[in-house]
C-alpha cells in the first residue's frame, strides 16, 4: 500500500480558545446548579435556594 499517507490538520487557535473558555465555564454552572449546597457561598445557602426550582426540574435531590 504504498502512496497512502495521513496528516492531521491543525485546530486554527480562535477554535481551540472557545473551547478552553466554554468547557471551563459550563462545568463551573454544572457545579453551582447540580451540586453546590452553600458551601461557596458567603451568605450560606444563597446558590442552593437560587438554584431549588432548578434542581427539582433536572431530577436532582437536593433535600
Amino acid at each position: 500500500m504504498s502512496g497512502l499517507s495521513t496528516s492531521a490538520n491543525p485546530i486554527p487557535l480562535h477554535r481551540l480558545a472557545r473551547w478552553l473558555l466554554a468547557v471551563p465555564v459550563l462545568m463551573l454552572l454544572a457545579y453551582l446548579v447540580l451540586m453546590d449546597n452553600g458551601a461557596i457561598s458567603q451568605t450560606g445557602t444563597f446558590l442552593h435556594e437560587l438554584m431549588h426550582d432548578g434542581r427539582h426540574l433536572l431530577g436532582v435531590p437536593c433535600h
